[in-house]
């Protein structure tokens, strides 16, 4: 399909919901979408001017599109959904999640066994889940399994071959964990309403088992038979003790599933919490890896779809942290405050975390990956040309308008490059001038790697407001490399950027990673410019004393240091003393130095 054709296309598509798809010369799909309206959405990808450098690849390499109109929104979502599945379209969002989770079954035959399984089968037995860990399913298991005495054996319990005697009872029988259907010892009514509670406590609500359990230890007690109704009170325990650990929000809020977004610059993190008679029954985070520049909207919608079909949710009711579109089936609310806030905010709590862990993991096995995520996201945050692998930071030190110095320390990939610092003795300016002494460090730095042919960085943060970035920047307006080499000044108080020209600052996120690099380099700076300056007054304190003395070289005050660790025990310490460390004549001299003045 050439221009011309695409451009009829363009003119002839519907004004109707459904979902569009884009081919390359090669015939294979590279992109799925929906939208609401099919010819406004799909125009926009041709008549905009894209921010996204991928977006605009994208549209180079469009020759066919081909669309299906759908009735509503809600089936546009479902389609894309399996369209993305099926084709794993190169510059659609990638659902990296494609394993297989356990599920608990309440197998269809005569006594039902309940156990866990990887594996549906369409039999007509009822499938509990999927669970996302293992830990979970045992912990139910072992609840169910300690509350109702179920059989683990694989038999064919039917009538006729246990009325023909053909079974006998197990090991689980005399241990009291079965009670032997299999001789006739339980009746299938009894073992009935036992996988009837078993079913509610699956579904998250324990509230029948326990009205239950109580109403039958009262009725045990007041027939005098203490030992069994210990026994039902232990159950009446475990289960109580299971649903306090699970009941963390109102009981009212019941079959809702929660979803909330974290996302930066390559990766979406979605978290699904499926709440059942007031308790968390499940926890999912979808990690979803952008290939162009999708809204946390679309993120939030394919995800929430594809969650739900993956658990086989049929809530009517979901809480997210803004307005999706899901069709009229599903009732969506954008929770403000109360119970319903606090839920919301434990997903988004969960979503954070999982992105935490999944960073942490990353750095230690892709290294190279968590750099480059990085990088990319301070050049979004800082609205620069090219990503900051080389960043300089200036500090300059004059405590007590004594002894100026600067510092220059250098980070490349967001780590500190030690062997790069430079520390600065400011020459040419007389007092405590920071402006000055700025424009003088910048010039100097930057000139000497010009003139050795040295890679300049790609960025440059100067420690002060805008009177320290005007300094910088005129150095760099001498050298010829404004506008080469791109520049910011952090003001220490409120953390605010300021740029060249520009008299609104730029705040950023007290919590981005940016910022937190941006001080990490700033005080590394503080911390080396200090460093240096101490350094210089305390080789000024000892020029002004031991130096001063005649005969006293440079090895002798060392050894003076070594051993007496100041200059102020070295003058109020016995001729004795001295003599020891230096010998009888230098030690005179210091003598007399000290105790003559």
């Amino acid at each position: 399909m050439d221009e011309t054709a695409l451009q009829l296309k363009l003119k002839t598509l519907p004004s109707s919901p459904g979902v569009y798809q884009y081919f390359d010369a090669n015939g294979t799909i590279i992109y799925v979408g929906k939208a609401k309206n099919l010819k406004k959405r799909v125009s926009s990808y041709f008549t905009k001017n894209h921010d996204s450098g991928k977006t605009r690849v994208l549209v180079k390499k469009i020759v066919e599109i081909k669309h299906i109109v759908v009735e509503t929104e809600t089936d546009a979502l479902l389609l894309e959904n399996n369209l993305i599945k099926k084709h794993q379209p190169r510059y659609n969002v990638l659902l990296k999640d494609d394993k297989t989770y356990p599920w608990i079954c309440i197998k269809k035959e005569r006594f039902p066994r309940v156990f866990s399984t990887r594996r549906v089968i369409k039999d007509g037995s009822e499938y509990f889940g999927p669970y996302t860990n293992f830990k979970t399913i045992h912990t139910l298991l072992d609840l169910i399994k300690g509350v109702y005495p179920l059989r683990t054996c694989n038999y064919d319990l039917s009538e006729a071959k246990i009325e023909s005697g053909k079974y006998k009872v197990c090991l689980e029988y005399h241990l009291g964990n079965c009670k032997g259907p299999c001789e006739d010892f339980e009746s299938v009514e009894e073992y009935d309403k036992n996988i009837i509670a078993i079913r509610e406590i699956l579904k998250g609500n324990f509230k029948d088992s326990l009205s239950q359990f109580k109403n039958q230890m009262k009725h045990l007690a007041a027939d005098l038979n203490f030992e069994a109704a210990q026994k039902v009170k232990d159950k009446i325990e475990v289960l109580e003790n299971y649903q306090a650990k699970s009941t963390i929000i109102n009981p009212k809020i019941s079959n809702v599933d929660v979803f909330s977004i974290m996302s930066d610059e390559s990766f979406g993190y979605i978290n699904f919490l499926q709440i059942s008679y007031g308790s968390i029954i499940r926890s999912h985070t979808l990690e979803v890896k952008k290939k162009l520049d999708e809204t946390d909207k679309h993120l939030l919608e394919l995800a929430i779809t594809e969650i739900r079909q993956r658990f086989h949710s049929n809530s009517k009711e979901i809480y997210v942290p803004f307005k999706v579109n899901l069709g009229e089936e599903v009732r969506v609310t954008v929770p403000q405050l109360g119970d319903k806030k606090r839920i919301l905010d434990l997903s988004l709590r969960n979503a954070k975390y999982y992105r935490m862990e999944r960073f942490k993991q990353i750095k230690i096995t892709d290294p190279d990956r968590h750099v480059t995520r990085i990088m990319a996201q301070m050049k979004t945050d800082l609205r620069l040309h090219v990503e900051p692998r080389h960043i300089e930071c200036f500090d300059n030190s004059n405590i007590q308008g004594t002894h100026p110095v600067a510092a220059c320390v250098v980070f490349k990939d967001g780590k500190p490059s030690k062997k790069d610092y430079r520390h600065f003795n400011i020459k040419t300016v007389e007092g405590p001038d920071d402006f000055a002494s700025m424009e003088e460090v910048v010039f100097r730095r930057y000139k000497r790697l010009v003139e050795e042919e040295q890679p300049l960085p790609q960025l440059i943060i100067i420690d002060g407001g805008k009177g320290q970035l005007s300094s910088a920047l005129k150095a760099l307006q001498d050298l010829g490399l404004r506008g080469k080499i791109a520049i910011i000044g952090i003001a220490k108080r409120l953390e605010e950027l300021f740029y060249p020209d520009d008299p609104i600052p730029l705040y950023l996120d007290k919590k981005s990673e940016t910022l937190k690099i941006i001080q990490q380099l700033r005080n590394e700076a503080h911390r080396f410019g200090i460093e240096h300056h101490r350094n210089r007054r305390s080789k000024s304190a000892l020029n002004t004393e031991l130096e001063t003395i005649p005969g006293i070289g440079e090895k002798t005050i060392v050894e003076l240091l070594s051993h007496f660790k100041s200059v102020k025990r070295i003058s109020n310490a016995p001729l004795k003393d001295l003599e020891a460390v230096v010998g009888f004549s230098r030690a005179n001299k210091i003598y007399n130095y000290y105790h003559n003045s």
